[in-house]
């Protein structure tokens, strides 16, 4: 099979090599699945450059976590019936050699979710982390009606997932952005009111949006940077759930936190519990299903240009999914 992969951690331009790699067989309990499109993410060039002291944990690895394609072949204990379902790809590469940048991967039968009729492959591509990210925060807020919930940084992948969601709960949602471009994609998202976070003051906005109230829950992408807005913008007994940070050490007001109960809950979506896992993805499903949540692909290219993927994700040039098509 065609595929992309590495044998050492580097620049993208200097390390990935795309060419014949053994087609994979599927296991007891696995599905193979013929990979249409291939997701990519943060993670995957984190990785590939060996950031945050990763190491090369076997001699050559395909990367990516997110895929979508056709289920062609199962192994034992997994229904025949599988073969020929449009299924979506979860964890594909996460603690494993062999993800989703080539034509075949196999894995685990619940990691192959059924795709809806209306969802194509590309955007089967982008839901693993981002919407399984957005989902489990949501959740972990205990979001529901009428509650107030800010959403930093809503025109990314997650953010972008996580204001439907929490609309789709029936909470009023406030989120940040850095630019025009990304304030109309948040707002095409439906976010209620956008900040932006260059040209306006976070928390006097959200107390003038928010007639003088500040937020229920903060869903968050960036603790480091963020952290010095939670005693303008929560409420006592605020939530702030954190997906990600710029960076490792963060300075905390922890007797203004514990004065207004504040509570920060920390998740890292590849490794939730199977409760979690399984929840996340009922209600995911659903909305899928309902045709509830707006998808955007902002680039596609083909698997033999996965270098300059991996460029534009760690730039953050471009808005929506980086989808790789494989031939």
């Amino acid at each position: 099979m065609q595929a992309a992969f590495y044998e050492r951690h580097g620049p993208a331009s200097e390390v990935f090599t795309v060419g014949e790699q053994p087609t994979p067989e599927p296991g007891p309990g696995e599905v193979r699945v013929r990979l249409r499109c291939s997701g990519v993410n943060p993670s995957d060039w984190k990785t590939r450059k060996g950031g945050g002291n990763r190491r090369m944990f076997a001699p050559l690895i395909i990367p990516h976590s997110d895929g979508a394609g056709d289920i062609d072949a199962v192994g034992p204990g997994v229904p025949a019936g599988r073969i020929g379902e449009r299924a979506w790809i979860w964890n594909g590469q996460w603690k494993r050699a062999s993800g989703t940048a080539a034509q075949y991967i196999a894995l685990p039968a619940a990691q192959a979710v059924p795709m809806p009729a209306g969802l194509d492959y590309a955007e089967g591509a982008c839901l693993g982390i981002p919407a399984l990210t957005a989902i489990q925060a949501v959740r972990m807020a205990q979001v529901g009606p009428g509650m107030r919930v800010l959403v930093a940084g809503g025109a990314g992948g997650v953010g972008h997932y996580a204001i439907q969601m929490a609309k789709a709960r029936g909470a009023t949602v406030f989120t940040t952005v850095s630019s025009e471009a990304k304030a109309a994609h948040a707002c095409a998202a439906g976010a209620d009111h956008v900040i932006d976070y260059r040209r306006e003051d976070v928390a006097d906005r959200i107390k003038v949006l928010g007639d003088g109230q500040g937020v229920d829950a903060v869903i968050e992408v960036d603790l480091r940077t963020n952290v010095a807005l939670y005693p303008g913008v929560l409420k006592p007994h605020g939530v702030v759930v954190v997906y990600g940070s710029s960076s490792d050490g963060t300075e905390l007001s922890s007797l203004w936190l514990m004065q207004n109960s504040i509570a920060i809950r920390f998740f890292m979506i590849y490794d939730i519990s199977q409760a979690d896992r399984a929840a996340g993805l009922a209600e995911l499903d659903a909305l899928l299903r309902a045709d509830q949540l707006l998808h955007t692909v902002g680039l596609r290219l083909p698997l033999a240009e996965v270098s300059r993927a991996h460029d534009v994700v760690e730039q953050g040039s471009v808005m929506g999914g980086v989808v790789l098509d494989i031939a």
